[in-house]
């Protein structure tokens, strides 16, 4: 017999992102020992993540530490945790709107905040960032719903909507909007957009890298040569974002760009920094789209931004579309003030159980503690 310890957790899909969640009163308080059972609980560094949870791929190496929040008028605190896959690494630093999504559908159902009927908002405080949004989702009867006609690209199926309204995102993990204080950088002789509005992108048009910015993929996974250029001005850029040294960050992501080619307003190929992401993350969509109503922006001249205010923004990837709702107000210095960003995404809460992870990682407190058959 050897002794392990047993977590709870509950594994659900948000958006188009997927990994357990917990209530952050049965992790460990200290943060390195709770990074070290996180790694253990997603098998991590391991290139197959054999041992844990995670599923070889970065949009399924995530965790969201969910807790009642302290502040007053905020329901929750959401910890998000991404866990690199073959690195001993848990970075803390960005955001994930696509975990988000499934926040409040996992309090309610652990009771951490109570559910109307028809459809119940929960205000969430995005730990990561100081950040804070109000999450719409459908709880007929007092009840979480995950049947619904809503679809979202990247995921198969329908699900109920998830309606997310981010507050005052702006400068979420570098301070400010601009955070290099340019419109414009010149790195390695690539023109360069560093923006942040929920999350720290820098955008490069593909071409500037000898991309097209149609490439599938695993095309780009593939261009060693490509993927060099975009991590050396990432390294570069990096203390200029007020990031500090990013080698071991998972921010700022890269974000190829090019004229929209399926009738959106602009086409993408994001890196979570390393690997091209299979669709575009959620804050990076909406820092994406707040380049593109940027005058003077490497995106703002290829960009098909239709007319009004507020602005449906589609986000072009390589498995579909992202959408994000802009409304703006008055420039200030010629920079455009976003006053709300609103999207739609979905999730379902996939299994519900334990985790066990190895005593010697961690013991645990009362309750935890589980016996296991070699």
């Amino acid at each position: 017999m050897t002794r392990q310890t047993r977590i709870p957790c509950v594994i659900q899909r948000g958006g188009t992102s997927k990994g357990p969640y917990f209530l952050a009163s049965d992790l460990p308080a200290n943060p390195a020992l709770r990074d070290r059972v996180l790694l253990s609980v997603m098998g991590s560094p391991d290139a197959r993540q054999i041992d844990g949870l995670g599923g070889a791929d970065p949009l399924t190496s995530k965790v969201a530490i969910v807790s009642k929040s302290s502040i007053d008028g905020v329901d929750l605190d959401y910890l998000f945790c991404q866990v690199k896959v073959d690195e001993p690494l848990v970075d803390v630093t960005p955001n994930c709107g696509n975990m988000l999504a499934g926040v409040a559908p996992f309090a309610l159902e652990h009771g951490l905040v109570s559910a109307d009927d028809g459809r119940t908002t929960v205000r969430i405080h995005m730990v990561n960032s100081g950040n804070l949004c109000d999450v719409h989702i459908q709880t007929p009867r007092g009840i979480v719903s995950y049947d619904g006609d809503a679809r979202i690209d990247g995921t198969p199926g329908t699900s109920a909507p998830v309606m997310i309204d981010f507050l005052n995102t702006a400068g979420s993990a570098c301070g400010t909007l601009l955070p290099t204080g340019n419109v414009i950088d010149d790195v390695d002789s690539v023109k360069i957009t560093c923006i942040d509005n929920g999350m720290p992108v820098v955008l490069l048009r593909a071409e500037d890298v000898g991309a097209t910015g149609t490439e599938t993929r695993d095309e780009l996974n593939a261009a060693d040569r490509i993927k060099a250029r975009i991590e050396s001005i990432r390294l570069q850029i990096g203390e200029a974002m007020n990031l500090g040294d990013v080698a071991q960050k998972v921010v700022p992501k890269m974000c190829l760009i090019s004229p929209p080619a399926h009738g959106g307003t602009i086409n993408t190929r994001c890196f979570i920094p390393h690997m091209c992401h299979a669709s575009i993350g959620v804050l990076a969509a909406v820092t994406v789209g707040t380049a593109c109503v940027m005058p003077g922006s490497v995106a703002y001249d290829i960009a098909d931004v239709p007319d009004g205010n507020p602005k449906l923004i589609s986000v072009e990837h390589p498995s579909g579309e992202f959408s994000v709702e802009l409304e703006t107000g008055e420039p200030v210095d010629g920079i455009p003030q976003i006053s709300r960003a609103a999207l739609l995404r979905t999730t379902r809460r996939i299994m519900e159980g334990e985790v066990l992870v190895p005593a010697n990682i961690w013991g645990g407190h009362a309750g935890l503690i589980a016996k296991a058959e070699i």
